[in-house]
């Protein structure tokens, strides 16, 4: 046999069913709830049966979940989480656009099967029971997504399917894609601290560092509290709702890119399904409510989750985004979290605090052979913005 009936006959295998049994579902009570408990016990918070129930309470408009049970027999072997969003071009660019755009880009408008959370940073969309055969699995979530796809063509066509935020481990687990015509595409770093075990209390991540990025940090600190502002934790999420979404919207409203927009309701739902996993920080001056930073714990990560602030306020000079970012950080140490991830923007002031860049991937992929080829080096040509290489702590002090 040679080369190509061998290419051949692998592709053959790899478009056909896979071995497992799956199910799918619009809702995530029409599973079973047990079973998903049990692949997903040791994953992430976002992966839990907690989170799934909680999600279709607070997603945004523009995005349905879809959610998948793979098994062995009665045996589950992973869970599958996906999103159907509803993109156009008036989620891209600045809002104050002339109308006849914005009327355009509704019109233009592209529904995109995404596995994983487009609300969080991380592999969210895959959850695989210990000791199963992995690279077996990612076969069965590429029959999955093929399935939900199809399905889609009921609603409106689904061309464009993305499976988001993949390591580099995860990227040669999941290789088998590759060969069913996704391709791999780097997207910016997520930017994670460290938490060295020695740290009981951000004054003791202040003393593992430099003098002056220990000094840089006070004198932010300082000129913070001169300006009249405190941070401290809420107590009532749901009271504050409207004022953690006013704040939300303005940080929200200015990026170039919003593929979706979350709603008052989910501050409140989150805290609820988070508990004492999830803390809000509010940036005062005075009384007046100035920014908010969300602090989830998922293990022992902890996410600087999503950011809030006033943007005159910010103009004034008040280093309100800064002194969040540290008030989650001061969070992460009291959960008791080993590293910190704090997302893609604002990659130097992040690197000056001490994070590192962690590489991560897409699987991209367009129904149509042809778009599929010009979609992923299209893609590869949007350059990810690079963090600047900084050691702000004394040597020895963090490994």
């Amino acid at each position: 046999m040679n080369f190509f009936s061998v290419a051949l006959e692998e592709r053959r295998r790899l478009r056909s069913r896979s071995a497992f049994q799956i199910a799918i579902a619009d809702r995530f009570a029409q599973l079973n709830a047990e079973h998903w408990r049990r692949v997903t016990r040791d994953g992430s918070f976002f992966h839990s049966a907690q989170y799934q129930e909680g999600f279709e309470r607070m997603r945004p408009q523009n995005i349905e979940p879809r959610y998948a049970l793979i098994s062995e027999g009665d045996s589950p072997r992973a869970a599958v989480c996906m999103q159907i969003a509803r993109m156009n071009l008036s989620h891209v660019g600045r809002p104050g656009r002339k109308r006849a755009l914005r009327r355009l880009g509704k019109a233009l408008e592209e529904r995109v099967l995404v596995c994983g959370n487009l609300m969080a940073y991380g592999l969210h969309g895959v959850c695989i029971a210990p000791g199963v055969d992995r690279s077996a699995v990612w076969q069965a979530v590429a029959e999955v997504l093929y399935r939900v796809r199809r399905a889609e063509k009921l609603a409106g066509k689904t061309d464009v399917v993305l499976v988001k935020d993949l390591d580099a481990a995860a990227l040669a687990e999941s290789g088998v894609l590759k060969k069913l015509s996704y391709g791999a595409v780097p997207t910016e770093p997520n930017m994670v601290l460290r938490v060295e075990a020695g740290w009981r209390s951000h004054d003791d991540y202040l003393d593992s560092m430099l003098s002056k990025s220990r000094s840089d940090i006070k004198r932010l600190f300082r000129k913070f509290s001169d300006a009249g502002c405190t941070v401290e934790p809420l107590a009532d999420v749901a009271t504050h709702q409207d004022v953690l979404q006013a704040l939300y919207l303005q940080v929200h409203g200015n990026a170039t890119f919003r593929p979706f927009t979350l709603p008052g309701s989910y501050w409140p739902a989150l805290a609820a399904s988070g508990g004492d996993s999830v803390v809000i920080h509010v940036a005062r001056q005075g009384e007046r409510a100035i920014g908010f930073v969300l602090s989830l714990k998922d293990g022992e990560t902890a996410f600087a989750y999503h950011i809030g602030f006033d943007r005159t306020a910010a103009a004034q000079g008040i280093p309100v985004y800064l002194r969040l970012l540290h008030a989650s950080l001061a969070q992460a140490i009291a959960f008791g979290c080993r590293r910190v991830s704090f997302g893609r923007t604002a990659l130097e002031p992040k690197a000056r605090m001490g994070c590192v860049p962690e590489p991560a991937y897409v699987w991209a992929r367009h129904r149509h052979p042809m778009f599929n080829q010009l979609v992923q080096p299209l893609l590869r040509l949007v350059e990810a913005e690079e963090a600047p290489a900084i050691t702000p702590f004394r040597p020895g002090a963090a490994s």
